[in-house]
């Protein structure tokens, strides 16, 4: 049979679908792949929404925690004892070796009558002048109130404001090895303009104030600002010397090195009479305090504390990765 359409056919109702028009199965595809991409972010920002809420208030049950179980040193027994603080690492504001801890445990220690003296074991580098002055300026005014004896035991090093701390103890001990001394005040810092100059680098510093950029790394120096700080820094320095002068007197052997800011090994320290003599802490302890049991009186972190700072940090990744997590979905 002949399938050419003949006159007064009646052509198919059917339409034909366009050629730039998709497949109904591919459309019902695509639509069914956004509604599961859609369910699946309602659902994770659902997820991270009820862990920020159970963060949340985990940190705030962990801050309460802390602020109960303050920072405290081991409590003391009624007998005789020695009191020890330690003075660890960089003397800085925000160091273990802070002056506000360290004098929280002084007066802790001075006020406590089972304790005979109070020994300092110092292992630090220096750090702050302001500092090393203030719990040097409270060793010296909790001895005149209590009446009771400060011994420095110095480790491995006590050097620059380290030194400064250990000149207000009665005496101080050291290993023969022990790095001791480095009396003198640094300030430092880079120059970039040299490279800046080779780069093709311009800096745009405004200020108001014609001191306000002093000492900027990335502007020349300027002579009578590089004047004005050494001034600065020699005065602290001679601060310096004044108290290492009041807390050694006698003993200290001047000579033309003492101040330049060279340190010195336990031996050369005793003989120039910046310690007195050897000793380690269980030493001074028996030997000296005549108190051979001792207590530590350096603030402590606690369990909470920790806790607080790991749980802070754990969720700060956690809005790293929700946030990640929100960008890849959308």
């Amino acid at each position: 049979m002949n399938d050419e359409a003949r006159p007064g056919d009646v052509p198919d109702a059917t339409p034909m679908p366009r050629r730039d028009e998709p497949p109904r199965a591919s459309y019902e595809a695509v639509m069914e792949q956004v509604a599961r991409e859609f369910v699946r972010e309602r659902r994770s920002e659902r997820r991270w929404r009820i862990f920020f809420r159970l963060a949340w208030l985990g940190l705030f049950l962990a801050v309460a925690w802390a602020l109960l179980v303050q920072r405290t040193h081991v409590t003391a027994p009624s007998g005789p004892h020695t009191a020890l603080i330690e003075v660890r690492g960089e003397i800085a504001v925000d160091s273990e070796a802070n002056a506000e801890d360290i004098v929280a445990a002084l007066r802790t220690a001075f006020e406590d009558s089972g304790a005979r003296a109070v020994v300092l074991r110092i292992n630090s580098p220096g750090g702050s002048p302001v500092q090393a002055g203030i719990v040097n300026d409270e060793i010296r005014r909790l001895k005149v109130i209590h009446k009771k004896p400060v011994y420095a035991v110095v480790e491995e090093m006590c050097a620059s404001g380290a030194y400064y701390i250990a000149v207000a103890a009665d005496e101080i001990f050291v290993d023969k090895a022990s790095l001791v001394g480095s009396i003198g005040v640094l300030m430092d810092g880079f120059g970039f303009t040299g490279l800046m100059d080779k780069l093709g680098i311009e800096r745009r510093l405004l200020t108001a104030g014609e001191n306000k950029g002093m000492l900027d790394p990335f502007s020349p120096q300027n002579p009578q600002q590089r004047a004005y700080a050494q001034a600065m820094i020699d005065e602290i320095h001679q601060q310096f010397i004044k108290v290492v002068k009041e807390g050694r007197g006698e003993r200290l052997k001047e000579t033309p090195q003492t101040f330049s800011g060279l340190f010195w090994n336990g031996e050369d320290a005793v003989r120039q009479g910046l310690a007195d003599s050897f000793g380690n802490l269980d030493h001074v302890a028996r030997e000296v305090v005549k108190a051979e049991e001792v207590i530590d009186y350096t603030p402590k972190e606690n369990v909470a504390e920790r806790l607080v700072k790991r749980f802070g940090a754990a969720v700060g990744a956690g809005a790293v990765r929700a946030l990640q997590a929100t960008v890849t979905l959308r």
